[in-house]
């Protein structure tokens, strides 16, 4: 493929060079997007030079991006490949809404760089009415997803907080032993297979895009060099914060979850309950179930209540997303 006309940038010369003009030309997309591209980018090009050792880096390189594609053609196929899976399964888009358009997301939305013309103007997306918003939580699986994710972070609350807390303390103090240094490497290199593993959990259940390759590792780097990147990542510390921070939240969603369901549900089927004898519903020492007439405002006070512990799952779960997206992919 041959550089566009509109890209002044020269072609790169090494690998370093390619991915700095790859991130440039992915400015404002997802932060998770970028990292994949990186990686699968990194990968090719690595690959090519050890497969063609002896030659010149920058010949390499040119004939990748003559292959591969340029950065900014990279980039392209990336943002439009993006926009249509989001638009197949009904995602939010995920170019920055608060930043305007670089030309490469300009491209995914429909520019066409051969002519230079502007997108055709699309007309304003009419919004649902109240009872769409109030009622849709009940047909949006992300609601689903993001209450089920409520109720599993006690579990997965409880593991990733006694595994930060027992592998730190246990790598650093054994460090006064020779045993000490690898283990703490392990323990670190563990902490980032399981922040791509939650990565994934999150993304499955709160619809919220994470990557889907982990970070890019040279098989030729040293070892020295890789555990001392390990160390100097700020993300490691970030992932490892955000394990200790599980317990705590973990407590709350599933709290919020059982309590709300458990509530909501029973008082959705207290007269149900009460007919079978199962129980009553006492308000001033009045039994709700034994006078009929309460019956239907017992119901409307379940669903109401079952609507709004929908609607906090929801919120609960795009809120913990967008921290997950912040503590455990790059943001470069």
């Amino acid at each position: 493929m041959s550089q566009p006309a509109h890209n002044p940038q020269p072609l790169p010369r090494s690998v370093e060079q390619y991915l700095a003009q790859l991130r440039q030309a992915l400015a404002g997309a997802d932060p998770a997007l970028i990292q994949d591209a990186l990686y699968d980018a990194e990968e090719y090009l690595r690959s090519e030079l050890a497969e063609q050792a002896g030659r010149d880096e920058a010949q390499v390189v040119a004939e990748v991006a003559g292959s591969y594609g340029a950065p900014d053609e990279v980039a392209q196929i990336y943002l439009q490949t993006e926009v249509t899976v989001n638009r197949a399964l009904r995602l939010p888009a995920l170019v920055n809404p608060y930043q305007p358009p670089t030309p490469v997301s300009v491209l995914a939305e429909g520019h066409d760089a051969a002519s230079g013309a502007a997108p055709a103007a699309t007309p304003a997306k009419r919004q649902p009415g109240w009872l769409r918003r109030v009622f849709g939580v009940y047909t949006d699986p992300t609601t689903y997803g993001a209450l089920f994710y409520l109720l599993l972070s006690l579990l997965t609350g409880v593991f990733y907080f006694t595994w930060a807390v027992v592998g730190a303390s246990l790598s650093l103090s054994m460090l006064i032993l020779i045993i000490g240094v690898p283990l703490l490497v392990l323990f670190l290199g563990s902490i980032r297979a399981l922040a791509f593993i939650e990565g994934r959990a999150v993304e499955t259940l709160l619809g919220v895009r994470m990557p889907r390759r982990p970070n890019w590792q040279d098989p030729s780097t040293p070892w020295l060099k890789r555990i001392g990147a390990m160390f100097t990542d700020p993300r490691t510390w970030a992932t490892l914060a955000y394990f200790l921070l599980m317990l705590p939240l973990g407590i709350a969603y599933f709290s919020v979850a059982v309590v709300g369901l458990s509530l909501s549900l029973s008082t959705l089927a207290a007269p149900l309950l009460g007919l079978l004898g199962n129980g009553g519903v006492y308000i001033g020492g009045m039994d709700l179930i034994e006078h009929p007439w309460t019956w239907p405002l017992l119901m409307l006070a379940g669903a109401v209540m079952l609507t709004a512990t929908l609607h906090l799952a929801r919120l609960l779960g795009r809120g913990h997303g967008h921290l997950a997206k912040h503590l455990l992919v790059h943001h470069r």
